[in-house]
């Protein structure tokens, strides 16, 4: 199967059949008469009434080859059935027996078939149905036009391993309790559990769940990605990647962007479930696996673009925002919050998923086998509070296992991560499930067990419930061996279909209000709007002398030049939807000017050189663009990096580049050649970077005049940019991260301490601090007050001050907080962030901004008692525009 590159890089599937799900009735493996015979190839899949489905399947005509051999009966006559596709009766009263000329023998069916997207019109699928006896299944082959096959399956890779004992439904006695929507939610699943077989309950722990027919249980696939809008489900509202969203420190928004999401969700579902008799297939469910909350300890991490950044805090409030909005719980302060914690809704609008928990940011080259030894305190106070707020804080429904080890130990087998602390000590109640293929990788990379079906036991008693995959078939064969009980299944199964419940799957349509939602409210103008103001915040002013914003009286000619200005892929990063209307940067600057305005256009160069052999018509690119902008008034160069070059686990055959990370964090060399042969122009050169994370661009924040950070903005990101060129739009962007100005500042890549990392521990001078962010207009901070300069632990810190516009523009400000231990016992943080918000500010206007701080939040990790304490003593609370820019500052004591 043609599977799309993300999907590969995703889980390099490594399980060959990871995307074949089993629709059964009655399913039963027939038994095997021949005596003697141990060929599992002759064993068949078989029952009254099922169906076969093998999704994701690209769009196109293929050749199916349905393989079968009769191993039960010996006559002609004794088993006949009838096999459809797409409503169609392709083989009626089909006998294998007199086909194949006798028992044991070989018969192949072969069906042309054409097939549309799955999200159109539902994997493909063949319907089998018993008229004499149960109808039979021994393999399955689809075939390109070319004769190429594109996968093959037989019927024992088609279900978890076992006997017919595994496949014997229990008898229940009493009333059907799970189909009850006034009985509670546990006694619902409970009774859902109790009546599966054993074969049924390990066939539900795979990302890909197959429907119980005899019982009602539509199928579902719990793989669905949303990371900045609904992804790889047809058409979508793209918001800005989620590094461009925690650019703008703007928790509220995050939580109105992840709602909306939630509503194109639903909408997606609602309509295919409706036409499905409410099966869901990959992508079009409702549990998202959705936010990346693991932290940019390393710019060179090419995943870094899916995160909200390098500080544990900011992550921590913007995850808990997205998950509240997604999941359709209010944001902690919000009108209709409770007091204390928010009260858990009924039905969930989705369902999020937090991951990869935890201590994973590449390399990507080898992420899948990798072993990440951080120090102790590093691994307390940088890589879990994000998780810990978010299970807390956010009651987020589930949490992925990443593929890395911590310590030794695989994320997804491991003990401590997934029992001691998610569950014991924070107190999540809700599902874990694995990365894809990470279960096998506990045998087959990491090495700690010897078999295949070591690693799903290890998994599970782990913590770890639902598979990516199907390695948690070998659960059958492994209860029969006595490696696990039943009842550990049956816990991470409670988990797992609990899932559902909450999403009302299994209520009636009238009772859930999210039901309701119709396909119109998908890509509406009101979203795509959205779409617009939170790429609008996204954007970063960098550096600028006074040229920007662009007056469009004084401009008649503009010179718009670089790779990326007009890339729709570089405006949708990864994880992404498809926008019905894009605008590439190039677009939205010819919008943003009259047709008295010239806008001529060049590539100029490629993003980066490609290893090997040099460009011959790179030279000729180059000269073209200079000529073109010898003549403009402004140049405006989009560069940076792409998608198509860093993300996750990708083949890049380019300099300084490398399996989908970066080598150098330097922006490339055609590039920086480039700019200088524009500067030389002598015409004002505005450079727009594009990129999931830092580029150290030395050379240009020396020689121009301005530079924006425009990440990757989503489906508005030309109209954005222009917006903000030309003071449509005044820019209040925050960095997330910091920006080196070198790779000479960093430490080795695989190297997990937080030493020198991050504007807590880093020792240089950065070419652009964390928070840092400019604007067109100016602000000015009043004296802070504290509601008390001494506190206890367990109190709460109340800050307040003034800040006012003495500029002649309207403009947000992000005014930020951090705090220091004045004389720790121990080494602490240079400074950390502690609160902060985004407020809008009329000219000469002024605004009150309060904040609330717990005490707790300036805790850290003790390593001799083993747990977080806050130390008694002084501290100083640092207050200003970005961590390099404290305006006032404010000592404090904790008794």
């Amino acid at each position: 199967m043609q599977l799309p590159a993300s999907l590969i890089r995703r889980s390099l599937w490594a399980f060959a059949f990871v995307a074949l799900i089993l629709f059964l009735t009655h399913p039963a493996l027939a038994k095997e008469t021949l005596k003697g015979r141990t060929d599992p190839s002759y064993r068949n899949l078989s029952g009254t009434n099922f169906t076969v489905s093998v999704p994701n399947v690209e769009a196109g005509r293929y050749l199916a080859v349905l393989g079968f051999v009769e191993t039960e009966f010996t006559n002609a006559g004794q088993r006949t059935f009838d096999i459809i596709y797409r409503q169609q009766l392709i083989a009626t009263n089909l006998d294998v027996f007199a086909a194949a000329g006798g028992a044991d023998k070989l018969f192949f069916l072969k069906v042309p078939v054409q097939h549309a997207a799955d999200i159109e019109g539902g994997p493909l699928a063949f319907k089998f149905i018993g008229r004499k006896g149960d109808a039979i299944l021994n393999s399955l082959e689809l075939k390109s036009l070319s004769g190429a096959t594109i996968f093959y399956l037989k019927a024992t890779d088609m279900m978890p391993g076992g006997n017919d004992a595994a496949a014997k439904p229990p008898t229940v006695p009493g009333p059907v309790l799970w189909k009850d929507p006034t009985q509670p939610a546990d006694v619902r699943v409970k009774d859902l559990v109790s009546r599966m077989s054993l074969a049924e309950k390990v066939a539900q722990l795979r990302n890909g769940a197959p429907p119980i027919w005899r019982l009602g249980l539509p199928g579902y696939d719990y793989w669905s990605e949303c990371l900045h809008g609904v992804a790889r489900a047809g058409t979508a509202t793209v918001f800005p990647q989620a590094i461009g969203m925690a650019a703008t420190w703007d928790a509220p928004l995050i939580h109105q962007v992840a709602d909306t999401i939630a509503t194109e969700a639903r909408a997606k579902h609602n309509q295919y479930a409706q036409l499905h008799d409410g099966d869901s297939v990959r992508y079009v469910g409702l549990t998202f696996w959705t936010p990346n909350i693991n932290l940019v300890r390393d710019p060179r991490w090419g995943r870094g673009q899916e995160t909200y950044g390098e500080d544990p805090f900011l992550t921590g409030q913007l995850a808990v925002a997205f998950i509240r909005g997604l999941q359709g719980e209010n944001l902690p302060g919000s009108a209709g919050a409770a007091s204390d914690q928010a009260k858990a809704p009924k039905y969930l609008k989705a369902m999020a998923c937090a991951k990869h928990f935890a201590v994973y940011s590449g390399p990507e080259w080898g992420r899948q086998g990798f072993n990440a030894q951080p120090p102790e305190r590093d691994l307390f106070e940088s890589y879990l509070p994000q998780f810990e707020a978010a299970v807390r804080e956010g009651h987020v429904g589930a949490i992925m296992g990443a593929y890395t080890a911590l310590n030794g130990e695989p994320a997804c087998s491991n003990p401590f991560l997934l029992t001691d602390l998610l569950r014991n000590q924070w107190g999540f109640d809700g599902h874990v499930v694995s990365d894809c293929g990470a279960i096998n990788n506990i045998f087959a990379l990491h090495k700690i067990v010897a078999m295949p079906e070591e690693a799903a036991v290890r998994a599970l008693k782990a913590g770890c419930d639902l598979c990516c995959g199907t390695n948690y078939d070998a659960l059958v064969d492994a209860v029969q061996r006595g490696l696990v009980d039943e009842h550990t299944i049956d816990v991470s199964l409670e988990r797992v279909l609990t899932a559902r419940f909450r999403l009302g799957l299994f209520d009636p349509p009238a009772s859930v209000p999210y039901a309701q939602i119709p396909i119109t409210e998908n890509d509406s103008p009101g979203h795509r709007q959205l779409a617009l103001q939170t790429a609008r915040e996204s954007i970063v002013l960098l550096k600028n002398n006074g040229l920007l914003p662009l007056q469009r009286s004084k401009i008649k000619r503009i010179a718009v030049i670089g790779a990326n200005a007009d890339s729709v892929p570089m405006l949708l990063g990864d994880y992404n939807g498809t926008p019905s209307a894009p605008v590439t940067i190039l677009d939205g600057i010819r919008r943003a000017v009259t047709e008295r305005t010239e806008i001529a256009f060049a590539p100029g160069c490629p993003l980066a050189r490609k290893n090997g052999a040099p460009d011959p018509a790179a030279a000729s690119a180059l000269s073209n663009a200079v000529e073109i902008a010898k003549s403009a008034d402004v140049i405006l160069y989009v560069g940076g990096l792409s998608p198509e070059l860093e993300g996750e686990e990708m083949p890049v055959d380019y300099q300084g580049f490398h399996g989908g990370d970066r080598t150098r964090i330097e922006l490339p060399a055609p590039q920086t050649e480039l700019l200088k042969a524009l500067h030389a122009t002598g015409k004002p050169v505005v450079f727009i970077n594009c990129s999931g994370s830092a580029v150290a661009m030395p050379w240009a924040v020396a020689n121009l005049p301005a530079i924006l950070q425009a990440w990757y903005p989503g489906e508005a990101g030309g109209e954005a940019v222009a917006d903000v060129l030309f003071g449509d739009a005044n820019p209040a962007g925050r960095l997330p991260v910091t920006f080196y100005a070198s790779t000479q500042d960093l430490p080795a890549f695989e190297d997990y301490s937080m030493s020198n990392r991050t504007y807590r521990y880093f020792n240089g001078k950065p070419e652009f601090a964390f928070g840092h962010g400019l604007s067109y207009t100016r602000f000015s901070y009043g004296k802070p007050h504290l509601s008390s300069t001494k506190l206890r632990a367990g109190d709460t810190l109340h800050l307040s001050f003034v800040i006012k516009n003495t500029g002649s523009r309207d403009g947000d400000e992000v005014a930020q907080v951090y705090f220091r231990h004045v004389d720790s016992k121990v080494p602490q943080p240079k400074l950390s962030l502690c609160g902060f918000a985004r407020v809008h500010i009329a000219k000469k206007q002024s605004a009150n901004v309060g904040l609330e701080i717990p005490v707790e939040q300036f805790r850290y990790w003790d390593t001799q008692e083993k747990r977080y304490v806050v130390e008694a003593g002084a501290y100083e609370l640092l207050i200003g525009s970005a961590s390099d820019d404290i305006r006032t500052r404010l000592l404090f004591n904790i008794m």
